[in-house]
C-alpha cells in the first residue's frame, strides 16, 4: 500500500506537505517537494539507490551511468539505482571487466534485496532501464559496456523488462513513480554537459582507486 504526503498549512497560511517517512536505511537520500509533480522527490546520485512504498518520485540525471527502475506491479513498492561500472581509459583487460561487473552486480542486488525485504515479490517485478549515453568521448564507451552488462544481468536473472531507453550521445533526466510505474525520460540535448562529465569522470576515478565492496547475497 502506498502512502501519500500529508498536507498542512504553515503559520503564513501557505499550504505545504510533510514528507512521507522513508524506509529504514534511506533517510540520507536528499528529498524535496517537486512542484511540477506535486509529490516529494528523492534525488539519487552515482552510487546511490532508493526504495519506497510511498507515493513519491525518484529522480536522477544520467550520462554514461545506468539507472534500473524496479517495482512490484501489485503493491507499487519499488526503487531505482544509479551505477557506473569502473573502467580506466583505453581498452580494459578481462580482469578489470570482471571487477566492473562486480560493481554492477552490487548495485543491482542491493536494489532487489531491499525491495524483497520490504515485501516485494520477485515474480511481480517490472523493470525499466535508462542511460548509458556516450558523453565521455575521450574514453572507451563505458555507456555501451554498462548497457551490455545490464542486459545480460537481467536476462540471467529472468526479470521482466517492460521499457528500455539506452545509448545515444545525450544525458538523460529520469523521473520514476513506483506507485504507478510511470517513468518519464527527458534527453538533455541543449544541456551544457560539463557538470555531468566532470561528475562521472571523478566518480570513475574514485571507483578505480577503491577496493570492490563485499559480496551481497541475493535472496
Amino acid at each position: 500500500m502506498t502512502v501519500k504526503s500529508r498536507a498542512a498549512t504553515n503559520q503564513d497560511g501557505v499550504r505545504c506537505y510533510a514528507p512521507p517517512v522513508a524506509l529504514p536505511g534511506f533517510s540520507h537520500i536528499n528529498r524535496y517537494w517537486d512542484k511540477s509533480a506535486q509529490k516529494y522527490a528523492a534525488k539519487i546520485l552515482p552510487g546511490q539507490y532508493y526504495v519506497t512504498r510511498n507515493d513519491e518520485m525518484i529522480t536522477t540525471v544520467l550520462g554514461s551511468c545506468i539507472s534500473v527502475c524496479i517495482r512490484d506491479g501489485k503493491s507499487g513498492l519499488g526503487g531505482m539505482n544509479h551505477f557506473m561500472l569502473p573502467q580506466a581509459g583505453g581498452e580494459a583487460s578481462s580482469d578489470s571487466l570482471s571487477d566492473a561487473a562486480r560493481y554492477g552486480n552490487y548495485a543491482m542486488e542491493l536494489l532487489i534485496n531491499d525491495i524483497i525485504k520490504h515485501g516485494g515479490e520477485r515474480r511481480r517485478f517490472e523493470v525499466k532501464v535508462f542511460g548509458g549515453g556516450r558523453i565521455l568521448a575521450q574514453m572507451t564507451d563505458i555507456g555501451q559496456r554498462n548497457i551490455a552488462f545490464t542486459r545480460q544481468y537481467l536476462a540471467t536473472e529472468g526479470l521482466r523488462v517492460v521499457a528500455v531507453d539506452v545509448g545515444d550521445v545525450y544525458p538523460r533526466k529520469v523521473q520514476f513513480f513506483p506507485a504507478s510505474g510511470i517513468a518519464r525520460v527527458k534527453k538533455l540535448r541543449s544541456l551544457h554537459n560539463q557538470t555531468i562529465i566532470e561528475r562521472e569522470s571523478e566518480y570513475l576515478r574514485d571507483l578505480v582507486a577503491q577496493p570492490v565492496a563485499g559480496e551481497v547475497d541475493l535472496f
